[in-house]
C-alpha cells in the first residue's frame, strides 16, 4: 500500500516520511492482497499541536483516522493504532454479517474461528465505549443508535443521519473531538 505524505505548515523530512511508511505498512497484514488504492497522510502543526490525518479508500469502505498531540511521532502512532482497531472491527463485523463469499469480506485476510472469537470478545468490550455523552434535539426524522455509529465509522464520516427503529424519527449521530459519540434527536 502506498501513502502520499504531505505537510501543512511543516516540512516532511525523510525521517518523518520513513516513519510514516513503517507505521502504516503494518496494516497490510490485514489484507489478502495489498490494496491498489493509495492512502493519504496529512501532517500539520497548529499552535504547538501536531495533527495527523490518514484516509485509506478501499472498495466499499473508507478508513479514516485523526489525532492531535504535542509530539508528531506520538500522533502517528495513535493514528496507526486507531486504523488497526477500525480494520479489526470491520473484519469482525463483516465475518458476522456477511457469511457469503466475495464482496467486502474478500478484502480482508480470513481468520480462524479462535481469532474470530477473540475479536468478537474485544468488540463486545469496545461496544461499551459507544457511549452517547451529549444529546441535542433538532427538527429531523429517526434508526438504531449503535448500528448508526458503526455505519458512521465504516464510511469514515463525522456524522450519520438515520431513521430510528425505536421511535420512527430521523436522528443524527456524530463523533466528538474527544473520541466519544453524540446523538441529535428531533424535538
Amino acid at each position: 500500500m502506498n501513502f502520499t505524505v504531505r505537510g501543512q505548515q511543516i516540512d516532511v523530512t525523510d525521517a518523518l516520511g520513513e516513519y510514516v511508511e513503517k507505521k502504516f505498512s503494518r496494516l497490510e497484514k490485514y489484507f489478502d492482497a495489498p490494496p491498489t488504492t493509495d492512502g493519504s497522510v496529512t501532517l500539520s502543526t497548529t499552535r504547538g499541536l501536531s495533527t495527523v490525518e490518514v484516509t485509506i479508500p478501499l472498495p466499499g469502505v473508507l478508513l479514516r483516522a485523526e489525532d492531535r498531540s504535542e509530539d508528531m511521532y506520538a500522533s502517528i502512532d495513535a493514528v496507526a493504532d486507531k486504523l488497526e482497531r477500525q480494520i479489526r472491527k470491520h473484519k469482525t463485523k463483516l465475518s458476522r454479517k456477511f457469511r457469503q463469499e466475495g464482496g467486502l469480506k474478500s478484502l480482508f485476510v480470513e481468520q480462524s474461528a479462535a481469532e474470530v472469537e477473540v475479536l468478537e470478545a474485544a468488540e463486545d468490550e469496545q461496544s461499551d465505549e459507544l457511549e452517547v455523552v451529549r444529546t441535542k434535539r433538532f427538527l429531523l426524522k429517526p434508526m438504531d443508535v449503535e448500528e448508526a455509529i458503526l455505519q458512521m465509522n465504516m464510511i469514515g464520516h463525522n456524522f450519520f443521519v438515520f431513521s430510528n427503529i425505536e421511535n420512527q424519527e430521523i436522528n443524527v449521530v456524530y463523533k466528538r473531538n474527544d473520541g466519544k459519540y453524540g446523538l441529535i434527536e428531533q424535538e
